[in-house]
């Protein structure tokens, strides 16, 4: 087979799965504009004979959405703004102080993250109540979500500030700046775009996060948008096209920065590959 052949033959195949995979997507936005009928007509039909836009609008006003991604909005800066004040002094340490130590509390960092919210929820939640953080919901979520993915941001930043030559820091303390100096001056600026990407991923990650906020925020008026979408759901739940409405205008603020950014994201994924 030819080089041609063959990259045509890559592209078909990567089409395919790209079709397969964006097709409950797909699947979602259309669904939310069939009636009633349609929803349920065998065979279904791939698109809606006449578009119910109004859909949306019943929704955003029904279930008070706005409320619910405001607050997805805050618990998700909330937590990137947590994880990188901690995380990026952490992963500074683990990229630059080998030794037996920190690659012991590398290992325990990379343990931490196999660990599902659904088995840490428990403790995290009696330990809050100890501490008496429940009367703070929000706050306490960006808390849970900080400790789950902190592992995570630290493993991507750690990459990212070994792709950054040790001989600038050097020359730096040379020149007579200080170790935070040259952080600060030299490594931080360098290191920005793998923070950046690293903080988007942690963003798309609590923008969309569900157990913690289900088992702590009680007061609906805190809920964020993942629990309002599980009001939803019942044992006699027929509304799918407010259901995928609402799922709709979730997910699409996300798809588009993760759209808009995805090149920074790769570069950004694979900066420290190399090194």
């Amino acid at each position: 087979m030819s080089e041609t052949s063959r990259n045509r033959l890559m592209l078909f195949i990567g089409l395919v799965m790209a079709a397969i995979y964006l097709f409950p997507l797909y699947w979602m936005y259309i669904t939310a504009l069939k009636t009633g009928s349609e929803m349920f007509a065998n065979p279904p039909s791939f698109w809606p004979s006449s578009p119910q836009w109004g859909t949306y609008a019943y929704v955003w006003e029904s279930r008070n959405m706005g409320r619910y991604l405001w607050n997805s909005v805050v618990i998700a800066f909330g937590s990137v703004a947590l994880i990188t004040l901690l995380g990026v002094g952490c992963a500074y340490v683990l990229a630059r102080y080998r030794n037996a130590w920190v690659d012991i509390g590398l290992f325990l960092i990379l343990m931490l993250q196999v660990l599902p919210a659904s088995l840490m929820i428990t403790p995290i939640f009696v330990g809050f109540s100890q501490f008496g953080l429940l009367d703070y919901p929000r706050f306490a979520v960006i808390l849970a979500i900080a400790a789950k993915s902190m592992p995570f941001f630290v493993v991507l930043v750690r990459a990212t500030f070994m792709a950054v030559p040790m001989e600038l820091e050097e020359a730096a303390l040379v020149d007579g700046n200080s170790r935070f100096g040259a952080f600060f001056n030299i490594v931080l600026p360098l290191a920005r775009n793998g923070i950046l990407v690293s903080a988007i991923l942690i963003f798309m990650q609590a923008f969309g996060e569900f157990v913690y906020s289900k088992s702590i925020i009680q007061e609906a008026e805190l809920q964020p948008a993942s629990v309002g979408l599980n009001s939803f759901m019942g044992p006699n739940t027929s509304e799918w096209n407010n259901i995928m409405a609402y799922a709709t205008m979730y997910v699409t603020p996300v798809l588009a920065i993760f759209v808009l950014l995805q090149r920074r994201i790769v570069s950004g994924l694979t900066s420290g590959a190399l090194k």
